[in-house]
């Protein structure tokens, strides 16, 4: 799916961070962009960036409040490009200065120069079952309701979801990762570079017509990457952020 993006050398690609205050790294980061000590060309946001952010229900707005507005601030000056994971959604409202891509729209094709780059979250082809989950889980009327119940609970349903998603090991490997890639992508898309999240695995497959990458999970040792010029034949760069930087 093409929507006229096209990436810039400089670029910031981030993905899985799995923002909340039991793991704060990502609002370090935001704020290191806010005040230029950090200054990349475009932000790209490849989903899961917040452990719990949905559009209907407030409360996952007012939990990540401060990076919402910093974001929103950044967005104003640079291009803030939002793929949509499963963790955030329905998002239009939340950051109406970013471009945002919803599940139905990804894969992204953008462009690079002479290349064509797709960008995912990496949920968009799950099975049945899955599918018709993630349809249902962002239902406006289903966030509604979900939103009044957790009202209701005081909280206790999005906060124990909060300390449940906060202990995942974000750096477990996943074995036979290659061939399930193989598997599932070969000749499926017509690119140069496929670029997602999701896995967190920091892993390079070179498929049967495309060079398909998984980028680490920013939430396991503050992996980001940095889109580097287009006359390298590697189109990222690793960075590891520190927050005491």
């Amino acid at each position: 799916m093409s929507h006229n993006i096209e990436l810039k050398e400089g670029a910031f690609v981030v993905a899985d961070a799995h923002y909340s205050h039991l793991r704060p790294q990502l609002l370090v980061f935001i704020k290191a962009i806010h005040s230029k000590k950090l200054q990349p060309t475009q932000l790209i946001f490849l989903g899961d960036m917040f452990d719990t952010l949905f559009g209907e229900i407030p409360y996952t707005a007012k939990i990540n409040q401060e990076a919402i507005e910093l974001l929103n601030a950044i967005s104003k000056e640079i291009e803030l490009i939002y793929l949509e994971g499963n963790h955030d959604f329905n998002l239009t409202k939340i950051f109406p200065h970013a471009k945002i891509f919803g599940i139905n729209q990804q894969p992204l094709a953008c462009g690079y120069e002479n290349r064509i780059v797709m960008l995912a979250h990496g949920d968009f082809d799950g099975n049945r079952g899955y599918k018709i989950y993630t349809s249902l889980i962002r239902n406006h009327f289903v966030l509604l309701l979900l939103g009044a119940i957790n009202f209701i609970s005081n909280n206790f349903i999005l906060d124990k979801l909060d300390v449940y998603l906060s202990k995942k090991n974000d750096c477990r490997e996943f074995v036979g990762f290659e061939t399930f890639i193989a598997q599932r992508l070969s000749r499926r898309f017509k690119c140069d570079t496929f670029i997602e999240g999701h896995f967190h695995q920091n892993k390079s497959v070179q498929l049967d017509n495309f060079r398909y990458i998984n980028l680490g999970a920013f939430a396991c040792n503050q992996r980001y990457f940095i889109v580097k010029s287009s006359t390298e034949v590697e189109l990222l760069e690793e960075k590891i952020f520190f927050k005491d930087r």
